[in-house]
């Protein structure tokens, strides 16, 4: 009977085993991973886990693997981009974030302030001639010569190359408006030569005006009276003033104080957009790659496929003996095309000539078209006529010529 006794304990333990095995067994039931997923016995704080196929994710494998830009890991607006394809189990590939303007590091989270110190278009000529006027104009020689609002740009080049008030013109001012506000940082000055005398501004205030009717101007530090800033001290050299803290307005107006011999100025304002969208986006650095520019044709000197002007050539103040976009044809249909990937908001165009065996050559009007998918394009349209705008470039084509889109628009 003592045997039997001994038996039946071994019994009963083994039984116990079992039981135990059993219950932690059931952790692991099959079922509880779905879509083909292995069930494993898990740590303290979970009893199991899946590991689910690929494709799958989620505790039960029961959620479709949407790759790792979904969710989108990146903050602030950041756009998220699968740098490679492979993936093995519930590993998600690798990306990289892609960071609005004024965000950096790896998932966008770092605030950064962007440089506001571009300049806004009076020597590139984004600033439009009807965008400027002036108290008065300079007529020399007879009347022959005018030294009108729209010859105030720096850098000026010519016989007749800057704004003269008129010698009767008691309170002169000559004045920009920007088509919508801007934040403005400085401001750079130059005078002229007339008649072999130099000519410029010794001092200068600077107004301000959201409606281009009641102005104030920027004042001292101490708030007391009105800021006047230090001009120029010859007819060529430029000068720079900053204004601290900047300007956030539509129309800026420069009234000389004291001037030598007339008040004649050549000038260049610099800040950038109030959302901060004036950057470039990449042709001149390289940043849009050559894959991404395309062209309706490409003309090639002699016809030899070495002396071709291809659109990837069509980069800013690019250099070299093909430095350049040519089409293929002198015909309204050709058009040149850039793809920025994802997209970004679009401002302005600066545009630009080039030469061949000495010969100048330059687009002299172009209309500008956007679209989101390549197929589908809308033609940017003038705001006052609502028609297709038509950017003249005039005879000074072949040098740097911006062009302000004054309803900016975001396209691929």
């Amino acid at each position: 009977m003592k045997g039997l006794s001994v038996l039946q304990t071994l019994w009963r333990l083994l039984f116990s085993l079992s039981v135990v095995l059993a219950a932690s067994g059931e952790d692991c039931d099959p079922s509880l991973c779905l879509n083909g997923g292995t069930c494993l016995n898990g740590s303290e704080s979970s009893t199991f886990y899946c590991l689910c196929p690929d494709g799958f994710t989620g505790q039960n494998c029961s959620e479709t693997e949407q790759g790792p830009c979904t969710p989108n890991p990146c903050l602030n607006n950041g756009q998220c981009r699968v740098v490679t394809e492979s993936r093995r189990g519930d590993v998600f590939a690798q990306y990289v974030c892609e960071c609005p303007e004024g965000y950096e590091g790896p998932h966008c989270q770092k605030s950064i302030s962007p440089a506001c110190n571009m300049p806004l278009g009076m020597e590139g000529g984004a600033i439009a001639d009807f965008q400027l006027s002036a108290s008065s104009t300079y007529y020399s020689f007879l009347g022959m010569q005018r030294w009108g609002p729209d010859l105030a740009r720096l850098n000026g080049q010519g016989i007749v190359n800057a704004w003269t008030a008129s010698t009767y013109d008691k309170n002169p001012w000559i004045q920009v408006n920007l088509l919508r506000k801007m934040r403005i940082t400085g401001i750079m000055t130059q005078g002229a030569s007339r008649t072999g005398s130099s000519e410029y501004l010794r001092t200068f205030k600077v107004g301000y005006s959201d409606d281009g009717y009641i102005f104030k101007f920027i004042q001292e530090p101490s708030k007391l009276r009105d800021q006047v800033f230090v001009g120029n001290i010859d007819n060529n050299g430029p000068k720079a003033n900053v204004f601290d803290p900047p300007l956030v307005t539509q129309f800026v107006r420069i009234v000389p104080i004291v001037c030598r011999r007339a008040c004649t100025l050549r000038f260049e304002l610099y800040g950038c957009e109030v959302e901060g969208c004036s950057s470039p986006l990449g042709m001149k650095s390289m940043a849009i790659p050559d894959k991404k520019i395309t062209a309706s044709s490409t003309f090639k000197t002699f016809g030899l496929d070495a002396f071709s002007w291809h659109p990837y050539f069509a980069r800013l103040d690019k250099t070299g003996k093909f430095n350049a976009w040519t089409a293929q044809r002198l015909q309204g249909t050709e058009w040149l095309q850039i793809e920025l990937e994802v997209p970004k908001r679009v401002t302005g165009i600066i545009t630009q000539g080039a030469r061949d065996f000495g010969n100048i050559q330059y687009v002299s009007a172009y209309k500008v078209a956007y679209s989101n998918d390549g197929k589908s394009w809308t033609q940017y349209k003038d705001r006052r006529t609502n028609t297709s705008k038509v950017c003249l470039l005039g005879t000074m084509g072949w040098k740097n010529r911006g062009q302000k889109i004054s309803a900016p628009r975001d396209f691929l």
